[in-house]
């Protein structure tokens, strides 16, 4: 077996079948003893996985996060007095899709599976509407959250079973990157089984989907429910991505080949004191400073049920100065609510929706750049989405 260095890994070279090369990526690892031993991981992705993430990390872009379940789609659907019907569904997500201009600010956009498999009214496949605006399809891969056993009322996240054959289906249906979200919940404790369990689980999910062609999107979301200050939210944050970060590495997950997802640096919903977007913007970075490896390339903020301006203007907040990564959005309710609220169901009322998503892309993607003012934002932009225990 041959070996080349490239940067802190090394490649080695084997022979596959007929003699082929096959690429494996040799990740040194720390024994008990003080020795270093290699572990060796397949790694036909690694360039493809490097790429996708740089493409999905550009200058003034985002993730359009629209993989809400088909539950949680219903519900959206209901609050503009539509039935939960796969044709009202396939209407929605191909108003989304097919918005002209949206791939100037948005690189990604988060899919749940059946619309990945999807086509719009005309035949045509969603992901294909995507693509020919440089938007790279993602796909949602978690099976949700049940109760975890043993723990104060806490929750974790299921999905590991056949989920290397179900990222290898969804590449082939043309997703790049995909998403596992698990939750924290401050009140709850956390407790450091619930802690262990969300991180472990996160690493396992991001090998699994490296090892088939899908840049892992890592989200720990620490949920806003409580009275917590600022304070306990960084707090319990350093923990859970010291964690993850432990476990990504004991995971040989290359971290060049990642996204992080992570929730702002915020007050719990309920306490009585508030944060302004530089102070949240202060108190995240001074998380990902502490927590995050500049090979990582990009953090992709969650709204969580922020405000559409508020989550905007705290993510300007963040880029008015220069970072080690890109630092921009992946935002669901945040980026959609206004476009629902303006499309009703009815279909005259399309091309206003897609005008209205189009607002809110570029006010996010002039975040991005630290470039955004709220000047003119409307009154409806600025109502808070917060949802106790919130589900997906």
């Amino acid at each position: 077996m041959g070996v080349m260095s490239i940067g802190k890994q090394a490649v080695a070279l084997s022979s596959g079948i007929c003699g082929t090369p096959v690429k494996q990526s040799v990740v040194p690892v720390a024994t008990k003893s003080g020795s270093v031993s290699f572990a060796v991981r397949a790694a036909g992705y690694d360039e493809e996985l490097v790429k996708t993430a740089k493409t999905i990390a550009t200058p003034g872009r985002g993730i359009l996060a629209m993989d809400e379940s088909n539950a949680t789609c219903g519900l959206r659907l209901a609050s503009i007095g539509l039935d939960n019907t796969e044709v009202n569904r396939q209407a929605y997500r191909q108003l989304l899709c097919t918005t002209p201009g949206l791939g100037e600010y948005i690189s990604g956009a988060i899919l749940f599976e059946e619309t990945l498999y999807q086509s719009t009214s005309e035949g045509k496949l969603m992901v294909d509407c995507l693509k020919e605006q440089n938007i790279v399809p993602g796909i949602k891969v978690d099976k949700g959250l049940v109760p975890l056993a043993g723990s104060n009322n806490e929750s974790w996240c299921q999905g590991l079973d056949g989920l290397a054959s179900r990222t290898a289906a969804y590449y082939k249906q043309g997703a790049r990157f995909d998403k596992w979200r698990t939750v924290i919940s401050i009140p709850n404790g956390p407790s450091e089984l619930a802690v262990t369990e969300a991180a472990w689980g996160l690493a396992r999910y991001a090998a699994i989907s490296q090892d088939n062609g899908l840049v892992p999107i890592v989200e720990p979301e620490i949920l806003l429910d409580g009275s917590h200050s600022i304070n306990r939210t960084l707090e319990v944050a350093e923990k859970v991505w010291s964690k993850v970060f432990f476990f990504l590495a004991e995971n040989h997950v290359l971290f060049e080949g990642i996204l992080l997802k992570p929730s702002m640096v915020t007050p719990g919903a309920e306490c009585p004191e508030r944060a302004t977007p530089e102070q949240v913007a202060e108190y995240t970075l001074t998380l990902l400073k502490r927590r995050v490896p500049p090979a990582v390339p990009g953090i992709m903020f969650l709204s969580g049920g922020q405000s559409e301006v508020e989550a905007t203007l705290n993510l300007n907040a963040m880029n008015q100065s220069p970072n080690p990564w890109h630092v921009s959005f992946s935002y669901a309710r945040a980026l959609q609510n206004s476009v629902l609220k303006t499309w009703k169901g009815q279909p005259e009322n399309i091309e206003a929706a897609k005008k209205a998503l189009l607002v809110r892309a570029k006010a996010n993607s002039l975040a991005q750049l630290g470039k955004y003012s709220a000047e003119g934002e409307a009154e409806e932009a600025k109502k808070g989405m917060f949802v106790k225990g919130y589900t997906y």
